[in-house]
């Protein structure tokens, strides 16, 4: 509980006690009596009760020994001492004040450097967390950004590779279109043909024909099923890529 505020009635008892059983009255031993109470506080009210209550040693009547007059001199320098011996006292009392003084100021002090020194240390800390965590935002938008470039180069890629699929798509229908548009009219055109030639030669001339034309149309038609499985080729091709 040391360094709590005490009142003057608190120093000016635990002085009046230690006082009675004869032990010296000073900031350090009112402290310790009392078990609280901050160093500027105990010598401010301690300084108030010694000037109210603490009376300077009364000089002592000077009578000369009728005796002793040859050892008036001595006599004379003794009463000296005596007189100054209560300023001595106080004197010495407030060097001891000043001195626990000065020793708790020291001691607030370094409790001051080393609360310096933990604020700066926790200063630094939250500095360098900063950093790294604006390095770690900075790290993270620039994975964002790569990630999002990516992801648009894939969508490009995947959409030319779907029309291009379309593209071979429509080609091979239209191709398929005009691949039965060609067999039927060849086949149209064969029967025409076939009519006129066996009114002509007769139906053995007309068969022959007929089967070299059917001949001719399924190499034809051979020929652009090739091409089909060409393009479907391709576009599994494609659709693997994908």
């Amino acid at each position: 509980m040391a360094g709590q505020e005490v009142t003057f009635d608190d120093v000016a008892r635990a002085a009046e006690s230690l006082q009675e059983d004869g032990e010296a009255v000073t900031i350090e031993a009112v402290q310790d009596f009392l078990g609280e109470g901050s160093p500027n506080a105990i010598f401010k009210h301690l300084a108030a009760w010694r000037a109210a209550n603490v009376k300077p040693k009364a000089p002592p009547k000077a009578e000369l020994p009728q005796e002793l007059l040859a050892g008036l001199a001595d006599w004379a320098l003794k009463f000296a001492e005596q007189a100054g011996a209560g300023d001595r006292e106080a004197l010495e009392r407030n060097e001891a004040d000043i001195e626990a003084l000065r020793s708790a100021g020291e001691a607030l002090e370094g409790e001051r450097d080393a609360l310096r020194e933990e604020m700066a240390s926790a200063t630094a800390a939250s500095e360098e967390a900063i950093a790294e965590r604006d390095e770690t935002i900075e790290r993270l938008n620039a994975e964002l950004k790569n990630a999002r470039q990516v992801a648009m180069d894939a969508l490009v890629s995947k959409a030319k590779d779907q029309l291009a699929i379309d593209g071979k798509e429509q080609q091979l229908t239209q191709l398929r279109q005009e691949l039965e548009r060609k067999v039927a009219d060849m086949a149209a055109e064969s029967d025409a043909r076939l009519r006129a030639e066996m009114e002509l030669v007769g139906a053995t001339t007309a068969r022959d024909s007929l089967a070299s034309e059917l001949d001719d149309l399924r190499a034809k038609l051979d020929k652009s099923t090739a091409e089909r499985s060409k393009l479907r080729a391709e576009l599994t091709e494609l659709k693997s890529k994908k």
